[in-house]
């Protein structure tokens, strides 16, 4: 038997690092680029939209938004504003889909914009304010405001997230600072050094208080900038090796944990068992850079089929990749009480039985 592989999705003209899914439109939002190293390959945000046809999910490029000389290396989503990492900036984006009306939507058709290139054509990358119209669907995106995010030797935003109700935004890098900006003014609120080393990934809580993981190998929980709780893996674990995995999502409910490996591997685990229920050897044969599951909310069961869930990965082979889970089959709770009742009436019986006058 050959390897298992994955469904092919997508194919961007661009290494792709950041994945995110917008619940509300069905949107799969790809990002990445070359940088600002003049090897011709561009840098930018794609927005694909999701669709089941005969049966099977698929995905067409519905616009591309162009990022000039800067490639997106982490995502963030909050409503219809996008929270871009781009160097040692973060860029905010806002994007619109909504459906067109009347013949608008034929007129739009026949231009060939957006996706619909004609054959030898080049694909229109499209500036700030820019707007794409493909079969009935409008979707238009904006540059909001934009702000420097890590200030060391070699800078890089190396994560972004939002809090619970989109009103701020904590950004982390290279340098060991969390800073902590209003929505979507950018306007700094908190900073302060949170790790000796990289930023590797962060959250805010809904109480106000935010977790930090940072390449020294040190997990934090702070409250503002007092530091309430911390975690030294080389104190507090068991040693370990070098760990495979790179990046890591969990669906909406909490059930299931996906992950991506540096061999371009891609698993999905029940959560609280770690169970592992799907897994491709080297399905992208090199680093995979970002997993997302399409959400459980909005067009998410629509699109889902009837599958139990989907990972989508991407990779810097350029490709965006679809992992399926079948649903598994279970017995029905009603069935498990009627046969408990039949087993104690079963029960009863045989000892009756076996001795007269036991009940």
């Amino acid at each position: 038997m050959g390897r298992r592989r994955a469904p092919e999705l997508y194919r961007a003209p661009f290494p792709l690092y950041a994945l995110q899914v917008d619940p509300s439109t069905g949107l799969l939002i790809a990002a990445g680029g070359g940088g600002a190293a003049k090897t011709g390959i561009k840098n930018g945000v794609h927005f694909l939209q999701l669709e089941r046809i005969n049966g099977r999910l698929s995905a067409s490029l519905l616009h591309s938004h162009d990022t000039e000389t800067r490639a997106t290396m982490n995502l963030a989503l909050a409503g219809d504003i996008l929270a871009a990492g781009q160097d040692a900036h973060c860029q905010l984006l806002r994007f619109q889909a909504h459906q067109q009306k009347g013949n608008k939507a034929e007129k739009a058709g026949s231009k060939e914009q957006g996706p619909r290139q004609r054959k030898g054509a080049a694909p229109a990358e499209k500036k700030c304010g820019a707007e794409t119209q493909h079969e009935g669907l409008e979707l238009r995106v904006e540059n909001l405001q934009a702000v420097q995010t890590d200030f060391s030797s070699d800078p890089l935003q190396k994560v972004v997230c939002f809090n619970h109700d989109n009103t701020l935004l904590a950004t982390g890098g290279t340098d060991g600072y969390v800073r902590v900006w209003k929505v979507p003014s950018l306007e700094k609120v908190l900073e302060f050094k949170a790790h000796e080393g990289e930023i590797e990934d962060l959250a805010l809580g809904p109480d106000g208080k935010l977790v930090t993981v940072g390449r020294d190998l040190k997990a934090s929980v702070w409250q503002k900038n007092q530091l309430v709780t911390q975690l030294h893996w080389q104190e507090n674990g068991p040693t370990f090796s070098s760990t495979p995995y790179r990046y890591q999502a969990c669906s909406e409910s909490g059930t299931f944990l996906g992950l991506g490996t540096v061999t371009g591997s891609v698993a999905i685990y029940i959560a609280f068992s770690l169970q592992c229920l799907y897994y491709v050897r080297e399905a992208h044969g090199i680093v995979v850079t970002d997993v997302a599951f399409l959400p459980e909310k909005g067009r998410g069961p629509e699109l889902l089929g009837s599958h139990e869930t989907a990972l989508f990965s991407v990779a810097v082979d350029s490709r965006c990749q679809l992992h399926l889970l079948p649903s598994r089959r279970s017995v029905p709770v009603w069935l498990l009480l009627l046969l408990c009742v039949g087993l104690i009436v079963v029960t009863i019986l045989l000892l009756q039985s076996a001795f007269p006058g036991f009940l």
